[in-house]
């Protein structure tokens, strides 16, 4: 299962890519809102970042199907090759990344609530399609498992495409989608930082460190000695 950042501030995108094996960014418009600036200013810094090899997700704003493909048209202009542009699986968005998968520029279908709007955006030409986990279940769904659907329903008819699943709370969500197979999951920084907080673990390498010292001395390491 590929593992995205889902946050638009470099500062935060560069302490994940530290420490975490991660394959990109995901971006909305509420995200990039809260960075207070040009928003192809933060793309463009985030791009450059990260590297052409990386993938990086920005969403269209134009409601209808024809100002979707400029804006699409846009973003690919400007942040360059492996960008997916995030079209909403409503009836214009539907349209719209039809006629993307027509130019060849991949789309990840977002907003997904349903089933049915996952099976529709694959079929439409879709590269990913985006369901929303913990605002399903927020709605009294089964967020983890509308994803796991969304995942059997394209294999099962031979769609071309990924989830990407989104909207998480916690690391038990990501973890059961990574065990089903998943193509992608977007995490937010606090939940990524959730994956591998155990206070179990820093005991025993705590306990491992103090019998080390006890038999060496205080401060000392293996390449100390």
């Amino acid at each position: 299962m590929r593992l995205l950042i889902d946050n638009a501030n470099l500062e935060l995108i560069k302490q994940m890519y530290e420490y975490y094996p991660v394959d990109g960014v995901t971006t909305n418009p509420s995200i990039l809102a809260k960075e207070k600036r040009p928003p192809f200013e933060v793309l463009r810094e985030i791009r450059k970042w990260i590297g052409p090899e990386a993938d990086l997700h920005a969403q269209v704003i134009a409601r209808d199907a024809e100002g979707m493909v400029t804006d699409a048209e846009r973003i690919c202009r400007e942040l360059g090759e492996n960008t997916f542009v995030k079209i909403p699986v409503n009836r214009e968005g539907l349209k719209a990344t039809k006629l993307l998968y027509a130019k060849g520029i991949r789309v990840t279908g977002t907003a997904v609530y349903t089933r049915m709007q996952g099976w529709l955006a694959g079929k439409a030409g879709a590269s990913y399609v985006a369901p929303y986990v913990n605002r399903i279940d927020n709605l009294g769904g089964c967020g983890v498992q509308t994803a796991k659907d969304i995942h059997d329903m394209l294999r099962k008819n031979n769609i071309a495409c990924d989830i990407l699943a989104a909207s998480f709370k916690n690391s038990q969500q990501v973890q059961e989608l990574a065990l089903y197979g998943a193509g992608a999951a977007t995490v937010s920084p606090d939940v990524m930082e959730g994956f591998i907080r155990n206070t179990t673990v820093d005991s025993a390498v705590d306990a491992f460190i103090s019998d080390f010292e006890g038999l060496t001395s205080p401060g000392m390491t293996m390449a100390a000695l």
